[in-house]
């Protein structure tokens, strides 16, 4: 049973977040200095989620930082949180992952998704039928048929791809997921650093439905938190406006660079998007590692996940990464 940090594993998902001041070039050192330091710490997984038209959001071309990272560290999984199966033929997606499974084997992972990743003008722009959001099921099951090796015959063939052992999770913000990902014995995680509402009824399905298959004999799942750790709570609470200050943005449709810190005395928020903001992010655990882990204790405990991927909307790379440290330290006191 999962009943406190120490018994999950750790994982971080990075969005490539672009620093107001700083460009994506900037953000791509970052990003592999941070999955150097947390595969230090032994963190298991370090995946990226394809965005696409957002000033604040790199990682639009996923599989090539996937590589990225992979080619500077030499323990941790690397992978897709997700790649947005609607944006990408099925084939495609096969061979990209075959190709970096055949440079990185037994590291990496293929999350995916069933939304676009962006507004519906750039997923038009993306040039994919807009009806492969329905048939997202449908999608998955040809990929996966493309990567087994019982395809070998077939007249469409991955390669490299074909045979490859690459995990394929079903990622999800919603029970329609849960029901996927259980159907096809696929792992399942959950989205709720951003979209907390399903949470809990989406395990459960997952759980009550879960059909063995050749990937994987039990059910296995990841929720996605916000994590803003620091030696007080004060101080988290400021490194905090950051990301509360992007979050409003998806809100109210103004998105931008994140930004620098304020004093959280100082945050002022209207009540509406105060409380609109609040219901967004309900599983951001932020402050000392004492509250955090008090909170996180409750969490697990409460979702009985196997993982935690940790996101970390931090503007100063320091502090991003001393919060990662302090995060991993939990599971030793």
């Amino acid at each position: 049973m999962k009943d406190s940090i120490k018994d999950v594993k750790l994982s971080v998902l990075d969005l490539a977040s672009v620093l107001e001041g700083f460009t994506p070039a900037d953000t791509f050192k970052n990003s592999l200095e941070t999955a150097q330091y947390v595969e230090q710490l032994g963190y298991h997984r370090y995946w990226f989620a394809e965005h696409h038209n957002m000033e604040g959001v790199a990682s639009s071309a996923t599989a090539i930082l996937i590589s990225h990272i992979a080619q500077g560290t030499s323990t941790i999984r690397v992978g897709s949180g997700g790649i947005m199966l609607p944006n990408h033929a099925p084939l495609i997606v096969a061979e990209q992952f075959g190709t970096l499974a055949t440079l990185f084997p037994d590291r990496i992972d293929l999350g995916l998704g069933r939304a676009p990743g962006t507004d519906q003008l750039t997923a038009m722009a993306l040039r994919r039928d807009q009806r492969d959001a329905i048939e997202f099921p449908k999608n998955v099951k040809e990929l996966q048929t493309y990567l087994s090796a019982g395809n070998r015959h077939g007249k469409v063939r991955a390669i490299p791809g074909e045979g490859l052992d690459i995990p394929i999770w079903i990622l999800g913000s919603s029970t329609e997921s849960a029901h996927l990902a259980a159907a096809l014995g696929l792992p399942y995680a959950f989205a709720s650093h951003f979209a907390p509402a399903q949470l809990y009824a989406a395990l459960s399905i997952y759980h009550q439905n879960f059909r063995p298959s050749l990937q994987l004999k039990e059910p296995y799942t990841m929720a996605c938190v916000n994590v803003i750790a620091a030696d007080s709570d004060h101080e988290a609470e400021k490194l905090a406006t950051s990301f509360k200050n992007m979050f409003l943005g998806v809100i109210t449709g103004k998105r931008e660079k994140l930004q620098t810190p304020v004093d959280p005395d100082n945050f002022l928020l209207d009540p509406i998007e105060e409380a609109a903001l609040d219901q967004m992010i309900r599983y951001t655990f932020t402050g000392s590692p004492a509250k955090i882990r008090a909170e996180l204790d409750s969490f697990i405990d409460s979702t009985r996940v196997n993982e935690l991927m940790t996101v970390s909307y931090i503007y100063d790379q320091q502090a991003k990464l001393h919060s990662f440290k302090l995060l991993n330290e939990l599971k030793t006191l």
